[in-house]
C-alpha cells in the first residue's frame, strides 16, 4: 500500500503544533486525535478554510525596558491597562493588509504580502511554573507568510514595552521597507485548522466524517499544557529567548 504524506499548514523552524491533519501514519512522537476516512481528492491543505496559531509569552514581554531587571522580571504582572494596550495595538492588524515588512524575500508590490487577518487577541495572564506569569495571543487567518506573526508580535511588543510608537503602523502597511522586531520562535504554535467548506460539502449526507477539533478540544489542551507550554516555559526559564533585557 503506497502511503502520501500531506500537510495542512507549515510553521517555521522549531515552532510546535497541536490540531494538525496528515493522510499519512505518523510517528511515535505524534499524538493522533482521530483516524477516518476523507474524500480521494482530499488535500490537507488547500481544503482548509483558514489556520489558528497561538504565540505564549511571560508577561514581562510588555514592560518597559527601564522599569526591569533580569533578576525581576519574572516578578512583573501586566495591568489591564496594559493588556488592554496590547490588543489595541494587536486590532491595526485585523483585514486585509500589504505584510510585506513582516515577512523577507518579497517586494511590496507582491500580490501574495495581502494576507487576511481574521481576528488576532491577547488572552488574560495566567501562571505557569508556580510563578512565572504568562499570556497567549491568538491569530486567525486565511494563511501567513514566514515569520510574519513574530513580526506581528515583535512589533507590539516593541510599541507596548516604548521603543517605538503606534504611528509605526502606518508605514509598516506600505512600501517602504523596515526593519521590523521578531519575537523568539519558541512561543509560537500550530493551534488547529479549520475546515468548514470541506465538512459542509462533503461531510453532511453522513459519508464522510467532519473535520471538528471540538470533539477533541479536552484531549488538544491536555497535550497542549503537558507539553508545549511546559517545554516552552523549561526554555525560557533556562535560555532567556527575549535576550534584550
Amino acid at each position: 500500500m503506497q502511503i502520501r504524506f500531506q500537510r495542512a499548514s507549515k510553521t517555521d523552524k522549531n515552532v510546535s503544533a497541536v490540531g494538525q491533519v496528515c493522510n499519512a501514519k505518523i510517528c511515535t512522537d505524534f499524538r493522533e486525535a482521530d483516524v477516518f476516512r476523507v474524500t480521494q481528492s482530499f488535500s490537507s491543505k488547500t481544503a482548509c478554510n483558514h489556520r489558528t496559531y497561538q504565540y505564549i509569552l511571560p508577561t514581562f514581554a510588555f514592560a518597559a525596558r527601564e522599569s526591569l531587571t533580569r533578576e525581576r522580571c519574572w516578578q512583573y504582572r501586566i495591568s489591564a491597562e496594559t493588556l488592554t494596550h496590547v490588543n489595541n495595538m494587536l486590532n491595526h492588524f485585523k483585514g486585509t493588509h500589504n505584510f510585506f515588512n513582516f515577512t523577507s524575500r518579497r517586494t511590496a508590490n507582491d500580490l501574495s504580502c495581502r494576507r487576511y487577518i481574521m481576528s488576532i487577541e491577547c488572552g488574560a495572564p495566567f501562571l505557569l511554573d508556580g510563578d512565572r506569569e504568562f499570556a497567549v495571543i491568538t491569530v486567525v487567518g486565511q494563511s501567513f507568510m514566514l515569520h510574519q506573526i513574530r513580526k506581528m508580535i515583535g512589533l507590539v511588543i516593541a510599541i507596548v514595552s516604548g521603543h517605538t510608537t503606534e504611528a509605526i503602523f502606518e508605514k509598516a502597511f506600505q512600501g517602504e521597507r523596515l526593519d521590523l522586531p521578531k519575537a523568539p520562535g519558541l512561543g509560537l504554535f500550530l493551534d488547529k485548522v479549520d475546515f468548514t467548506r470541506y465538512n459542509t460539502r462533503f461531510c453532511n449526507d453522513g459519508s464522510h466524517h467532519p473535520i471538528d477539533w471540538n470533539a477533541y478540544k479536552e484531549k488538544m489542551d491536555v497535550f497542549k499544557e503537558e507539553h508545549i507550554f511546559r517545554h516552552i516555559v523549561q526554555k525560557e526559564v533556562e535560555e532567556n529567548s527575549y535576550p534584550f533585557l
